[in-house]
């Protein structure tokens, strides 16, 4: 029944699978093919974008992958995105240290908006590299340039007008700030990134109406 193997070369074989489905835009025809099927939603639990992956997240992206493709090939139509946790102490701790800020009084001192610009960076830089290690798992997802998020670090915090490419094929320019703020929007496309402005004006519209509700 199996062809004994002859050559156990795994990584000239994941590479030439990867080539393989890149030069026939395998992922682009089955999405095309699936349009207008049935939906199924997966929303991915966002990693958070820190430090490149570890194996035990390289683990559990492929459980979701493999849900996807099953319901791929049913022919259910997806929205493929990925997506990127940007927030929290994780990503403020590794900055201080970064940085070389003991106390939350250095940080102040630092400045609160420098600060928040260097943590932004440094999701940016981890984002993109986490997008290379997760394409070359063979995870099928909406993926934004590695290289233009790492251009949009570069130049968060300055004027410069910076010209972005979506995934969804749009030509956007303005400045990084701004294009930072938009990431994974609907007509964008590519990975939702958790600092978005929508993102953090739904949380706090959420937080007025259990308010409100008292």
């Amino acid at each position: 029944m199996f062809r004994p193997v002859a050559d156990s070369n795994f990584v000239n074989g994941e590479h030439s699978v990867l080539r393989f489905w890149n030069a026939r835009s395998v992922f682009q025809r089955l999405r095309a093919k699936n349009v207008g099927g049935p939906r199924w939603s997966f929303l991915d639990g966002p990693i958070t974008a820190n430090n490149p992956m570890g194996v035990h997240h390289a683990w559990g992206r492929t459980y979701k992958d493999v849900y996807q493709r099953f319901f791929a090939m049913t022919g259910h139509d997806q929205r493929f995105q990925n997506g990127f946790d940007c927030q929290g102490l994780w990503v403020e701790v590794e900055v201080e240290k970064q940085l070389g800020l003991g106390t939350k009084t250095a940080v102040h001192e630092f400045g609160i908006d420098r600060f928040v610009n260097e943590c932004k960076r440094r999701v940016l830089r981890f984002a993109a590299r986490q997008t290379e290690q997760s394409v070359r798992l063979g995870y099928w997802m909406d993926w934004d340039d590695p290289d233009q998020l790492r251009q949009l670090a570069e130049h968060l915090g300055d004027s410069a007008e910076v010209t972005l490419q979506t995934p969804s094929g749009r030509t956007v320019r303005g400045p990084a700030h701004q294009l930072v703020e938009r990431l994974g929007n609907p007509e964008w496309g590519g990975s939702y990134f958790t600092f978005s402005t929508e993102n953090n004006e739904t949380i706090w519209a959420f937080f007025e109406k259990v308010f409100s509700a008292g």
